[in-house]
């Protein structure tokens, strides 16, 4: 048997106005209807209805993960600095880490994923091939120094976070392992009624050879991803491809260089010369661990400072600045070409070998015109940098991408042996000599999950909750007077009875119309009134997705909401 919410007992104030300082949907109806609190900036407090809808998306998690074998762990969050250190993070992370001493001088951090960890537990507990194949996971709070914590719950410095790991003994293992997890967050999130996008990502400093995210489609979103209309592609931007197409540059003249004062941007040169931005070649120049880089694409296209930074990762990417030039006079700013320069030049594939541009000359007022890639400079790593447009071709088909914003809710990747190779995590093979353990790291945003459902299910009303995880199976008004609470509680207990998670609204002193509002507000799936024909045991039953109404019996109500709820 259920227990029966009161909602004059509930710890829930709700609000009629948004705060302040939200900006996105979720912030602002979590908020309102008393689901988080904010505590400090991107520290957040679960107030009971808002404790519901996470344990609710915890047991959706567990549950699909302890069906493919996944055996559930807890690590601890507060964690020593050393293994982090072995692994690299500690410095990569940077300003991201939590980091503090204890009282005799020892490091440690708050645990912002728990790769490391998770080794040394199966290094310890794990020595011949026969404990292996075993999966991982965990449901514990983690923690990032957020430069700008925002938007609710969605990006805080605290949250909520499965985090599970699979160790093989073999790449077919791996695989293996991978693809239960796929299928598994597939359930997920699939039962807690999220819409999602399967799509291609970067490993960036997670390293391995496969990643894929899922990401909810939301205008608060920060993630942007590529979606082909024909269904052949989906991809985060940041791993957006684009063929290197090799073409014949025997064509083009001679290099030859033009003065060209005052055109120190791609904008003054094009006119200059009454070109288009696309014949020019941007050269932009970076540090790359310090280490002065230079990164070519065509003049009507950005880099992707963001995807320039996960392909190089861990390395640290930053802009040149104005001291760099100092002591380097073939760098001329304005008027940086790739031809004879004595850097390292990355260019995205749309500057193929055979393609000709203009560009600067390397010094000033000057640039050069049939600068052919092959020919008159080289290029010594292609990857794809530029900022992904709407139109650009799908790499499957051609057709024109196009962009949507979303939520990143789960990301699963193939790690592979980099950690097992830092922490020598082996065990005894079949042939009686050491194997190296490969790995698979997967993450579902439990918190951010919450906030990716109120962002999609939301109404002007207020939040609506998909039945798998609303706080409440059916809401229960009563509308006014003894009666109508006399009946309503009598009906929420019947229904409590049945196993129905049931909150009641039988407050004094509270206006009908200030009921209606809370429970539209608060977003249980379905919500029973006991209104103006109570006396007559008939109450009025509404689908808060879709705003059906329809008059029953409390017989019929009992019975319409249990075959509902059960079936």
């Amino acid at each position: 048997m259920s227990q029966v919410q009161r909602m004059s007992r509930l710890m829930a104030k709700t609000l009629r106005d948004d705060p302040a300082d939200a900006e996105t949907l979720s912030h602002k109806l979590l908020v309102r209807a008393g689901y988080v609190r904010r505590t400090s900036a991107g520290l957040w407090s679960w107030l009971p209805l808002g404790k519901k809808v996470l344990d609710n998306i915890s047991r959706v998690v567990r549950e699909e993960m302890d069906a493919i074998g996944a055996q559930e762990v807890l690590l601890p969050a507060l964690l020593p600095k050393e293994p982090y250190e072995a692994s690299g993070r500690w410095d990569e992370y940077g300003d991201l880490l939590f980091r503090l001493k204890d009282r005799k001088g020892g490091e440690y951090l708050l645990g912002p994923t728990h790769e490391e960890i998770f080794t040394l537990v199966v290094k310890d507990q794990c020595t011949s091939y026969k404990d292996l194949p075993v999966m991982l996971y965990q449901i514990q709070t983690k923690y990032r120094d957020e430069a700008r914590p925002r938007s609710g719950v969605l990006r805080g410095r605290e949250f909520q976070m499965k985090d599970s790991y699979s160790f093989d003994t073999t790449d077919e293992g791996l695989a293996e392992s991978y693809a239960l997890h796929r299928v598994a967050y597939q359930e997920i999130f699939a039962r807690l009624g999220l819409d999602y996008r399967i799509v291609s990502a970067i490993s960036g400093a997670m390293g391995g050879s496969a990643s894929e995210e899922f990401l909810a489609p939301a205008a608060a979103g920060e993630d942007t991803f590529v979606d082909c209309p024909n269904g052949d592609y989906a991809a985060n931007t940041e791993a957006v491809t684009f063929a290197l197409t090799p073409v014949d540059g025997a064509a083009h003249g001679v290099l030859e260089e033009l003065d060209t004062p005052d055109t120190p941007t791609i904008e003054t040169l094009a006119a200059f010369l009454g070109v288009p931005a696309s014949a020019t070649l941007k050269n932009l120049l970076v540090k790359v661990d310090g280490e002065i880089t230079a990164v070519g694409v065509p003049g009507d296209r950005e880099v992707d400072l963001g995807k320039l930074g996960e392909h190089l990762a861990p390395a640290v990417v930053e802009l040149v600045t104005a001291e760099d030039f100092e002591g380097r006079p073939e760098l001329v700013r304005g008027y940086v070409g790739p031809q004879g320069l004595k850097v390292r030049y990355i260019a995205d594939p749309r500057v193929a070998p055979g393609t000709a541009w203009v560009t600067g000359a390397n010094k000033a007022d000057t640039h050069a015109r049939n600068v052919v890639c092959g020919r008159d400079f080289e290029v010594d790593e292609y990857l794809d940098v530029v900022v992904v447009e709407e139109g650009d071709p799908c790499p499957v088909c051609g057709a024109g991408l196009k962009l949507g914003r979303a939520i990143e809710i789960g990301h699963i990747f193939q790690l592979g042996r980099k950690y097992a190779d830092t922490f020598q995590l082996d065990v005894l093979g079949q042939q009686g000599k050491p194997v190296r353990v490969t790995m698979g790291s997967y993450g579902i945003g439990v918190s951010r999950a919450v906030a990716a459902l109120a962002e999609q299910t939301a109404d002007e009303q207020g939040l609506c909750w998909p039945r798998e995880i609303a706080p409440a199976d059916v809401h229960v008004v009563a509308a006014g007077k003894a009666l109508q609470t006399e009946l309503a509680v009598d009906v929420a207990e019947q229904l409590a009875a049945a196993g129905l998670r049931v909150l009641v609204d039988e407050r004094a002193g509270v206006s009908p119309g200030v009921k209606f509002t809370d429970a539209e507000l608060i977003g249980v799936p379905q919500i029973l009134v006991a209104g103006r024909r109570s006396a007559e045991g008939v109450l009025e039953l509404k689908d808060r997705r879709t705003g059906e109404r329809e008059e029953l019996t409390v017989a019929e109500a009992i019975e319409r909401l249990t075959a509902t709820v059960t079936a």
